[in-house]
């Protein structure tokens, strides 16, 4: 049985892409918990809590991935992220999944809530809104519908609220039926009694809000301490692969800042159509003049923010970021040190192709700047912050970059 002889504390996390398991571990360490990001396994390590990144999100095989590295569990709680929206292979990834499930993808701080069933952001239906304009497949109107033939049981939020005894009864009556028990969320309270009265043989499903509820039952250890890093004059590299208009925003305070900005174009040179078409060394000179204005950005001065064109950013996602990964590997081999500088990763699959690039394993989470902006370390030190590219006010990746490198602030020009 994979979740017998549980440690207290102890918890084996999956995400389905590089943000969301940043995320995860940023919630779930502790002053006296550390945690640790796995970007290739299995096998993934005995850490007490172990955070692995199988880049499922758009991945045709996602449920055998997630089945084949629950069985990794040994005897920690399990917990696996999915996005709070509902996008990518939910269905399949809680399929796979063989004990009882608990699932709510609520995220109260980011105004996503489950009501009777209905996913509903900044208090509209999920369905109304644009969160699923760029996905090819029809936005699910319920939480059920987004399990496709995965039998479930709507725990509502009357019983939510109803004590922590008739919520674990609801939740045993769903596992005894063989369904997944679907509950509402209104906020962080409704979350931390969804955890309270969970099974800890059950697998909790969810987004960060749900994490962050494990997070808080799991010990008393309290709270990581606030990482203050020491000024540093390493350069700092921003990575935005979206050119959504809360990003251009972002961008243009960066920019107003005094970081130099470097556009880019997609170029799907792995297409055999496009290479077949005479154009694959075209492509291949554009990345390489690309990677060059990077790299003279870089020696310039001590911030530079690499965008994609609006055109791009309707390109096919895995090209985009595989032609957008592939530059940033050019631009850092150009200078001759890959280590000689910091990254910031925006949007989960875009980070991940980044750092697959440069051939960084794991991360270890040093803490969270604000909500799902991740501070991490590879193991050679450089430091890496990811966050999911829809997150963040417009100052957020100012904030970010002030944080690597706390004189940035004074550059505004």
């Amino acid at each position: 049985m994979i979740y017998a002889n549980m440690g207290i504390g102890s918890v084996f996390a999956l995400a389905d892409d590089l943000s969301g398991a940043a995320e995860v571990a940023a919630v779930l360490m502790s002053g006296g918990r550390s945690a640790r990001i796995a970007l290739s396994g299995p096998p993934y390590g005995s850490d007490p809590v172990l955070v692995a990144d199988l880049d499922t999100r758009h991945h045709p095989r996602a449920g055998q991935i997630v089945g084949e590295a629950v069985r990794h569990a040994d005897g920690r709680r399990v917990f696996i992220k999915i996005d709070s929206l509902l996008r990518g292979n939910v269905a399949a990834t809680v399929a796979a999944i063989p004990a009882p499930v608990v699932l709510t993808p609520a995220l109260p701080s980011a105004g996503r809530v489950v009501v009777g069933g209905v996913p509903y952001v900044d208090g509209r239906p999920l369905r109304e809104t644009r969160a699923w304009a760029s996905c090819p497949d029809a936005c699910p109107a319920t939480v059920a519908a987004a399990l496709g033939g995965v039998p479930s049981l709507l725990v509502p939020l009357a019983v939510v609220r109803g004590g922590v005894e008739a919520l674990a009864l609801a939740l045993a009556e769903a596992a005894g039926a063989g369904r997944v028990a679907v509950c509402d969320a209104e906020t962080d309270a409704d979350l931390d009694a969804i955890v309270s009265a969970a099974d800890p043989g059950a697998c909790l499903i969810g987004a960060g809000g749900l994490a962050a509820a494990l997070g808080r039952s799991l010990d008393t250890a309290g709270p990581a301490a606030p990482d203050t890093p020491p000024l540093s004059d390493r350069p700092v590299l921003v990575v935005v692969g979206t050119a959504e208009p809360g990003a251009v925003e972002q961008v243009k305070v960066l920019v107003e800042h005094g970081a130099r900005q470097v556009t880019l174009d997609a170029w799907p040179s792995s297409d055999p159509a496009f290479a077949q078409s005479g154009q694959e060394e075209l492509a291949r000179n554009a990345r390489d003049a690309a990677a060059r204005r990077i790299q003279d950005a870089l020696t310039a001065g001590h911030l530079t923010v690499v965008t994609i064109t609006p055109t791009s950013a309707g390109a096919e996602s895995s090209t985009l970021t595989a032609s957008l990964a592939e530059t940033i590997r050019q631009a850092l081999t150009l200078r001759g040190q890959t280590g000689d500088l910091d990254l910031v990763l925006t949007g989960g699959e875009t980070a991940r192709r980044v750092l697959d690039a440069l051939d960084v394993r794991e991360l270890t989470p040093v803490t969270q700047i604000h909500h799902g902006a991740v501070h991490s370390r590879t193991p050679q030190g450089t430091s890496v912050v990811t966050r999911p590219g829809s997150f963040g006010d417009r100052d957020s990746l100012l904030r970010i970059a002030t944080h690597l490198r706390p004189d940035l602030v004074l550059m505004k020009g």
